[in-house]
């Protein structure tokens, strides 16, 4: 039991160095449509099924509440809280509509939609960046070795594992890190050394 415990944390930790070291330049230009979008009054639209859905509400808190430091709610919603709209737009048209149609209901030029699929085939959340490019929004996509996402989405954050564990996991570090590095530019004061 103890060789289990200790291969899984070795294959975490390779994978999320690994994952991190080879995705530096996508964490500068994430920071940067981030920063731009919400300096401008936008707002970031989050989404995913199952354990991304999950992972999407994680960060739209990070994102509204706060996360390393004291400061003003950014604008980010989860689109995978409201049952009713879910379950509606499911039931009356399809279930690859209940991200775009929310989208379409929320989203405008300058907003992000960033999308969560450790497949990357997910067909709900590649409608919804279909819808939100037609509005003018930015895409980011969060994936495993890529799948169609890796073809539609503007920035895309490809984990190399075929492991969903691995890959849900990493997901959330590279939000974490986004979120760190966000803060880090929308309120540089804030990370000066106290004097």
């Amino acid at each position: 039991m103890k060789d289990v415990i200790l291969s899984i944390l070795e294959a975490a930790v390779t994978a999320k160095r690994n994952c991190v070291e080879s995705n530096v330049d996508n964490l500068i230009k994430g920071t940067d449509l981030l920063t731009a979008c919400l300096r401008a009054g936008g707002k970031v639209l989050i989404f995913g099924n199952g354990g991304s859905a999950a992972d999407a509400q994680h960060l739209a808190a990070e994102l509204v509440n706060r996360f390393q430091i004291e400061r003003p709610p950014l604008a980010a919603i989860a689109l995978t809280t409201d049952s009713s709209v879910l379950t509606s737009i499911g039931n009356d048209y399809h279930f690859d509509e209940i991200f775009s149609k929310q989208i379409s209901a929320l989203g405008k030029k300058g907003d992000i939609a960033w999308g969560l699929s450790t497949s990357g085939n997910s067909p709900n959340v590649i409608k919804a960046f279909g819808t939100a490019q037609k509005l003018g929004m930015a895409t980011i996509g969060m994936t495993g070795r890529g799948g169609k996402i890796a073809r539609c989405a503007d920035l895309v954050f490809a984990v190399a594992s075929d492991t969903t564990a691995r890959i849900q996991e990493i997901h959330i570090m590279l939000g974490h890190i986004l979120c760190e590095l966000l803060e880090r530019a929308l309120y540089p004061e804030e990370f000066l050394p106290k004097t």
